[in-house]
């Protein structure tokens, strides 16, 4: 039943917003040029690589080592806007039509994180990731990375239909009240290094 849902909730979000992802399309190429989507390989379920879609917020900016910018200095103005109203996730939606993700579930992270992960933390990939989870309803990046495994597994745990409505009305409130956007003193979140749990 899940994942009639996705199928049916995403097929229908990505027609009925086709003309606003089209805008932000073109306002990214007249801003930041070529590619106006940024992929990156991110671990699914199971911890399976796949490849993540988002529109691009950052310039592709580095360092005279060669190593890329913080984030802070790579993010652009418009960059900023979409994170701050989640439309740079948009695209996200076809990996939830594909099967990659899943409307609601654990936020995909970074594959260097899986052999960081604690056997509890790690269960997080149990599931699809999601859009939007328990704890970007909780906080989103204003939580600890401790914090949000913590929120991750119990979704793990207590998933449900209803448990998922109330997080995907929860995520609307959430982006029109722009909270959690960035930890503090951080553009986004600060890596995550690895803790025991």
């Amino acid at each position: 039943m899940k994942r009639i849902l996705d199928i049916l909730l995403s097929a229908s979000a990505l027609l009925i917003l086709l003309p606003l992802l089209l805008l932000i399309a073109g306002l990214l190429r007249l801003k930041m040029g070529a590619p106006v989507f940024f992929r990156q390989m991110r671990p699914g379920l199971n911890g399976d690589p796949f490849a993540l879609l988002k529109f691009r917020t950052m310039r592709d900016a580095v360092g005279p080592d060669g190593i890329p910018l913080p984030d802070a200095e790579r993010l652009t103005p418009f960059g900023r806007f979409l994170r701050s109203t989640s439309l740079d996730e948009l695209p996200g939606l076809w990996n939830v039509l594909k099967g990659d993700m899943s409307l609601v579930g654990p936020r995909p992270l970074l594959m260097e994180y899986l052999p960081l992960y604690s056997a509890e933390q790690a269960r997080r990939h149990e599931v699809r990731p999601g859009l939007t989870g328990w704890a970007q309803v909780n906080g989103r990046n204003a939580l600890s990375w401790e914090e949000k495994f913590a929120l991750d597994v119990w979704y793990v745990d207590n998933r449900s239909m209803m448990l998922d409505v109330w997080i995907l009305w929860l995520t609307v409130l959430k982006v029109l009240r722009r909270e959690g956007i960035s930890a503090d003193g951080e553009a986004t979140m600060p890596l995550f290094t690895g803790r025991e749990q």
